[in-house]
């Protein structure tokens, strides 16, 4: 009796809603003065309203429904520049402000690893057959390469990458599936097939 192993649909579901639910997640309330590390200064500029009062002469910063004075939102931009410039060039280099983000980053290179490793498989696999192959494993790490990756571009609200991603990620999820439903056969060498004739 053969042992069913989960669908790989309903695990790709979770995943996505997992992705979905952390994308549109309530932002938590804006920055207080002088808390440098609530500010997020890696949102787009698109996360920040600008207002002006004439009569006052002043403008007004607000950031997830947070208003800030425009010297009170310099001087978080400043604390949070000097954060990042403790980082040293690490945070430099990853364009982040804070070592939270170096879990992210993490994460994203990973993925990346895993898309770089699905295709030197692919070559080294080609290259032993003499022809153009796709083992099972290239779908593997495709789907756990692009489920890094997705996770990664909606944490940096990137949103080309996220359209990467997802596109590629069905067709990885399906085919993923489909290796699980139907498990390839073990091609026999000519040898063997040879002796099982004799």
């Amino acid at each position: 009796m053969t042992r069913r192993r989960p669908a790989i649909g309903l695990t790709a579901a979770g995943l996505l809603l997992v992705v979905l639910t952390a994308a549109a997640a309530p932002k938590t309330p804006g920055p207080q003065p002088g808390d440098a590390d609530a500010m997020n200064l890696d949102d787009r500029i698109g996360d920040l309203e600008l207002t002006r009062d004439a009569d006052a002469d002043a403008w007004t910063v607000t950031h997830n429904g947070h208003p800030l004075t425009a010297d009170q939102y310099l001087d978080l931009i400043a604390q949070r520049q000097a954060v990042r410039d403790a980082g040293g060039p690490l945070f430099t280099l990853f364009n982040i402000t804070s070592w939270v983000g170096v879990l992210w980053v993490a994460l994203g290179l990973g993925g990346q690893v895993l898309f770089t490793g699905r295709m030197l498989l692919q070559w080294l696999a080609s290259e032993k057959e003499k022809r153009s192959v796709v083992p099972p494993l290239f779908w593997y790490l495709s789907l756990a390469g692009a489920t890094m990756l997705l996770v990664y571009f909606v944490w940096r609200k990137d949103i080309v990458g996220v359209l990467g991603q997802s596109t590629g990620w069905f067709i990885y999820a399906r085919n993923v599936a489909l290796i699980r439903k139907h498990p390839p056969e073990v091609a026999t060498t000519t040898g063997d097939a040879a002796a099982e004739g004799a």
